[in-house]
């Protein structure tokens, strides 16, 4: 199981203890269904829950597409898109686009963005391909992702025709309602179904993330088996002192008492870029209400060392550090010796590069912590479809306590609507007329 080591938070163990009884109230909350937002529980128990029967579907499905596809475009937004990429980037080569062997389709992601050289160069680059489309969306009219797919379906009607198109493009959306929904049904598509009880951004072990990757090819079984049981590890009847979600919840809400506001999430690995940004969504949409909310960054390291670091170092001290730290990578490159030793590296000659990584990760946390800045790491045995699961699971549930410590509703995101009602007004969208009218004269003034 992953660990979590809280040693070096620099925040004492009685203010850390202060909010056990805080925890426990947040976990009986969320059990009892009593909480703010207890209309988006079903997260909560989602893993122990899903049946072979249902995954044997997915699997099924992800089949046909791998069959009679050479790449699947995702095409959906925040929680409809990200969990999926940091899964399947984590698991991918890193350079899958030149190494492609034909035996996993090309994943790409549409939809999350209104860039029109991003969707140029996207169709460009989809002629002549055997492609897919994933059509992830709730009601089927947000923005981004409904141009895009718009765009994505006549290409592949034209390019497949339209007895292959309803063949390789599915939708997964809402049991009964919405736009996605009824293209759907119309059109024959096959398609899977959002739960009413799961927001985005906890929809990863829904068909919204499980479907793309195991078309990438990974073993969904495996992660859900790893978030299962990270349910078991971190249930109520699990001490505070074992159970990590509680003491993650904790330390970060007693270090935001100190006035550490800002939260830097931190890997070693380039292969958990898209985890970072899918964290960053759960705890900035879940916590930033009401005025409160401990503000999530990320960084790559040691790749931002050289850019963010003088500012992590010395910069004002109003941040902490969680580290996910890989112990064992995938495979084993040892660094070469060298005669003439310009670069004066031969002290590393015959040493593992994960080792020069690992004292890399170490010296780092040693200057940050004497720098000021707490710092805890969440210890994950490999990279793998497993521990995946564990991770997920464990942010999630964490999630949940800190924002109901913090005293905010975790599962609602009423503030993403505001540049929506505006944008829609810019454009003249009918029913936003009265609104059209005051941006009018908002900026003629």
């Amino acid at each position: 199981m992953i660990k979590l080591d809280i040693s070096k938070a620099l925040v004492s163990a009685e203010k850390v203890a202060a909010f056990e009884g805080k925890v426990a109230e947040a976990q009986q909350a969320l059990e009892n269904g009593t909480c703010a937002g207890n209309d988006f529980l079903g997260w909560l128990h989602l893993p122990s829950s899903i049946s072979a029967e249902f995954m044997t579907e997915l699997q099924d499905c992800a089949q046909t597409l791998r069959e009679n596809c050479d790449t699947v475009v995702v095409a959906g937004i925040g929680g409809s898109y990200l969990g999926a990429r940091a899964v399947i980037e984590a698991l991918s080569n890193s350079f899958q686009w030149l190494t492609n062997n034909g035996e996993n389709p090309t994943i790409l992601f549409a939809g999350n963005n209104i860039g029109e050289d991003y969707l140029y160069e996207l169709t460009e680059y989809l002629k002549g391909k055997k492609f897919g489309v994933i059509n992830i969306s709730k009601s089927g009219t947000t923005t981004e992702t409904a141009l895009a797919f718009r765009l994505l379906k006549k290409q592949c009607e034209d390019q497949r025709g339209k007895e292959m198109a309803k063949k390789v493009i599915v939708a997964i959306t809402d049991a009964k309602k919405g736009a996605a929904r009824v293209t759907a049904d119309k059109e024959g598509y096959a398609s899977f179904i959002i739960p009413d009880n799961v927001g985005g951004r906890f929809s990863v072990l829904t068909p919204v993330g499980l479907l793309p990757i195991a078309v990438a090819g990974f073993d969904i079984a495996k992660l859900v088996k790893g978030a299962a049981d990270m349910e078991v590890a971190t249930a109520a009847s699990v001490p505070f002192s074992e159970n990590i979600c509680a003491q993650y919840a904790a330390v970060r809400n007693a270090l935001y008492q100190e006035g550490k506001k800002i939260e830097i999430l931190v890997n070693f690995q380039p292969k958990l870029h898209f985890m970072n940004e899918w964290w960053k969504q759960l705890y900035g949409e879940s916590e930033g209400k009401d005025g409160k909310g401990i503000f999530p960054a990320a960084v790559d390291f040691s790749t931002d060392l050289h850019s963010m670091g003088q500012w992590i170092q010395e910069g004002e001290r109003t941040i902490f550090e969680t580290v996910v730290s890989i112990e064992e990578p995938e495979y084993k490159l040892l660094f070469p010796a060298d005669e003439e030793n310009l670069d004066g590296l031969n002290f590393l000659a015959g040493k593992r590069v994960d080792e020069v990584n690992k004292m890399a990760e170490l010296g780092t946390q040693l200057a940050h912590v004497d720098g000021g800045v707490p710092n805890m790491r969440l210890i994950v045995p490999r990279l793998d479809e497993y521990n995946l699961g564990q991770i997920i699971y464990f942010f999630e549930k964490a999630c949940g306590f800190s924002g109901l410590i913090l005293g905010v509703n975790p599962f609602n995101q009423p503030g993403v609507e505001a540049y929506k009602k505006n944008m829609f007004a810019l454009l003249g969208k009918p029913g936003y007329e009265k609104e059209t009218e005051a941006i009018k004269a908002r900026l003629a003034r």
